[in-house]
């Protein structure tokens, strides 16, 4: 009996080792199932994360694409300026040739100013400041007279017993109204085969400033203008001109 007491008590004793074996192991499956749950679930995430990665990247390979487009545009844009800059600078380069030329014929114009402009008018100048309704007797422009000096009329007229003398300048200036009022106080000595005759001093520019228009009218020049008629007279109304 005793031997098959010990053996009841170590089958029990044994029983209960495996009990909590399984019971051990059982735990440790459980744990080891959360363990790899977990891992699934980082996996999981990982490639998500793998995949959101990936999706970045081909959205920056699309930008990076886009990016490359833009620069070369911006490099075809660049290309054109500098062409268009290029013919721009060319396009100045003639404009600046073409207005050289036009000054150019602008200056020789106005050096033939008298021929263009005063001379044509004279006769209607001449009946408008005297009243002399003849016909003209002399008309000459680039008049040369040696004495008392050497000096150069731009227009003489001649209209009955009137004499007009004319300078003309491209540009009127207050020195100009008071060197011709010089020469008009001595023009019987450069024409003394008109001594009888009455003289006018008769001044014409393109553009001539008002306060120039009182200065020849207070010297008793008659002062010329570009108008309506080639040359206007610009004195004031009644103005009667100094007879030299």
């Amino acid at each position: 009996m005793p031997i098959i007491e010990e053996r009841v008590s170590l089958l029990e004793e044994l029983m209960a080792q495996l009990i909590r074996t399984v019971d051990r192991t059982s735990r440790e499956m459980r744990e080891f199932k959360d363990e790899m749950r977990e891992f699934k679930d980082e996996m999981r995430e990982f490639k998500d994360e793998m995949r959101e990665f990936k999706d970045e990247m081909r959205e920056f390979k699309d930008e990076m694409l886009a990016f490359k487009g833009e620069m070369q545009e911006f490099k075809d844009e660049m290309r054109e300026f500098k062409d268009e800059m290029q013919e721009f600078k060319e396009e100045t380069r003639r404009s600046r040739k073409d207005l050289d030329k036009k000054w150019g014929e602008l200056a020789r114009k106005l050096g033939t100013m008298a021929e263009d402009l005063v001379a044509p008018s004279v006769p209607r100048i001449l009946r408008q400041v005297t009243g002399c309704m003849e016909e003209l007797d002399y008309l000459a422009v680039r008049i040369k007279k040696g004495k008392p000096k050497v000096q150069e009329f731009d227009v003489v007229a001649v209209c009955g017993e009137w004499v007009l003398i004319n300078e003309t300048k491209s540009t009127l200036r207050p020195e100009y109204i008071n060197e011709f009022h010089q020469l008009m106080l001595g023009i019987r000595d450069y024409f003394p085969e008109l001594a009888e005759k009455k003289f006018i001093g008769v001044m014409a520019s393109l553009y001539v400033d008002e306060t120039l228009v009182v200065r020849g009218e207070r010297l008793g020049l008659v002062v010329l203008g570009f108008g309506e008629e080639l040359m206007d007279v610009l004195n004031s109304q009644g103005f009667v001109p100094r007879v030299f």
